[in-house]
């Protein structure tokens, strides 16, 4: 045999050995580990945790985009209705992913100092803590739903039609708590499958179920926009309920016995000292969202439905970004319980480098091709027009949001999420509704300058985030 020939050969049996090492590790990471992430290797790591993380992210993405597709159906004033519920939905949105945060930053160090049954403890606080402030939410939510949507700029005939919506979504909004909590539980622990697991099966329920209800199909009533939020509902419900099988019949990272089942007001106080600042951090986010989409009603229902789609267009795309975040938070706190702390900051670079090349593929894809993606969910000539500029002009930030988001989870991983929101204060409320409110209606912009004002404030939040974290404070924060 030649020596090209053997050179091809031996060439070919190394690919397919990586090919196989790939898929031992993707079986791996979906099927569940026992890996140590403080002591594997961190491209490994990475991976493990990644993959399930970015699938479950992925199925957020489908189920946003795919709902919005049924509602669309019902017209640009159920598009819109739900682009205003979703702005004051943020809010718990935002207390949920606060005490998700506070919760990943404990359980992650607990289990980084290989003490199990204490993350367990921690575990159980955050879930009653969780559904203690899910019922102060339900009440007002209910009450005074209509009187959201005609604050945000809905008119008096979209809130009459559409008042449901809002009633089921923030009266349900113990199920969302939960699911967020307790996936954060699971992904802080290492095991990112389950995670993946129970928000595939929340989706895929929400999925089913949301034609049925919308539209009558078969034996089941035609409800129209409440079905959407009745489909939500059960689907996270059911979600939920599996969850805590998991928790207590489950054989995973971390589990509630009899004893972690106990009130520990030291832990629920550090939760929300924790929590306080991730809470703020995306109330700060969120307010500035719900502001944008006031701003943005100014222009009328058209332009409100067009960037409503195009915002659940770039949810779809950024969301499995947020799943690689996530493992750079749970990284970071393992490492950092492990007293790693060089290791920890070398996989938020490494991951912020792979999230960086991710996004800027989606984002130029999104520039060149807006058009495309709009029109699979309206053909309506003025709400598409709008959706494809708000799709371009955003788009244009992806690379700066990519690296941003890793960074972020960097520090609330480490435990400090205040200085996150030092960093939104400026970006949110200092530069972009101002700017947005002097693009958008002072410079009569409308839409266009609404866009223009969210990339550029994420763009800055990215600079800030990036001097603040190579200073290194975060490393020497005790939890």
């Amino acid at each position: 045999m030649s020596v090209s020939k053997r050179g091809k050969l031996s060439q070919f049996s190394i690919r397919i050995s990586q090919l196989k090492l790939l898929w031992k590790d993707i079986k791996e990471a979906i099927g569940g580990t026992e890996r140590d992430f403080t002591e594997s290797k961190l491209g490994h790591a990475i991976f493990i945790l990644a993959v399930p993380m970015v699938l479950e992210m992925i199925m957020e993405s489908v189920f946003a985009v795919v709902d919005i597709f049924f509602v669309s159906r019902l017209g640009a004033g159920a598009v819109a209705t739900v682009g205003i519920t979703e702005s004051v939905m943020t809010i718990v949105y935002a207390i949920g992913s606060g005490l998700s945060m506070a919760t990943t930053a404990l359980v992650a160090r607990r289990i980084g100092e290989k003490r199990k049954g204490e993350a367990g403890v921690v575990a159980f606080q955050a879930i009653l803590l969780g559904v203690f402030v899910a019922l102060l939410i339900a009440l007002p939510g209910i009450l005074f739903a209509k009187e959201f949507l005609l604050l945000m700029g809905a008119t008096e005939e979209m809130a009459e039609e559409g008042v449901w919506y809002p009633v089921i979504m923030f009266g349900g909004n113990v199920v969302i708590m939960l699911l967020f909590i307790i996936n954060a539980i699971f992904r802080s622990s290492g095991d990112a499958a389950i995670s993946m697991r129970v928000v595939w099966l929340a989706n895929i329920v929400n999925l089913v179920l949301d034609p049925l209800l919308i539209f009558g199909i078969g034996p089941f009533p035609e409800l129209g926009l409440a079905g959407a939020a009745i489909a939500t509902t059960i689907g996270r419900a059911l979600a939920v309920v599996y969850q805590f099988y998991l928790l207590f019949r489950g054989n995973y990272r971390i589990k509630l016995y009899r004893e972690s089942i106990r009130v520990r007001l030291n832990i629920v106080l550090e939760l929300l000292k924790i929590s306080g600042g991730g809470i703020l951090q995306n109330l700060i986010a969120t307010s500035s969202w719900i502001l944008l989409v006031r701003i943005i009603a100014v222009s009328g229902p058209e332009a409100l439905a067009g960037y409503t789609i195009a915002i659940r267009i770039i949810l779809f795309s950024i969301l499995p970004a947020w799943g690689l975040s996530n493992a750079a938070s749970t990284l970071v706190g393992q490492n950092l319980g492990a007293k790693h702390p060089e290791r920890a900051e070398k996989a938020v670079w490494i991951t912020g480098y792979i999230n960086v090349v991710f996004m800027g593929i989606i984002g130029t894809v999104l520039i060149l091709f807006p058009e495309f993606f709009i029109r699979l969910f309206v053909n309506e000539t003025i709400v598409l027009n709008n959706g494809i500029l708000a799709l371009r002009i955003i788009s244009f930030g992806f690379i700066s949001y990519a690296l941003g988001m890793v960074l972020i989870q960097g520090f609330n991983g480490s435990g400090d999420t205040f200085t996150p929101t030092k960093i939104n204060i400026v970006c949110f409320w200092l530069i972009e509704i101002p700017l947005a409110y002097l693009l958008a209606i002072t410079l009569k912009m409308g839409l266009s300058g609404a866009s223009i004002a969210i990339v550029a404030s994420e763009s800055l939040l990215t600079i800030i985030a990036l001097i603040y974290f190579r200073k290194g404070k975060w490393k020497l924060k005790e939890v």
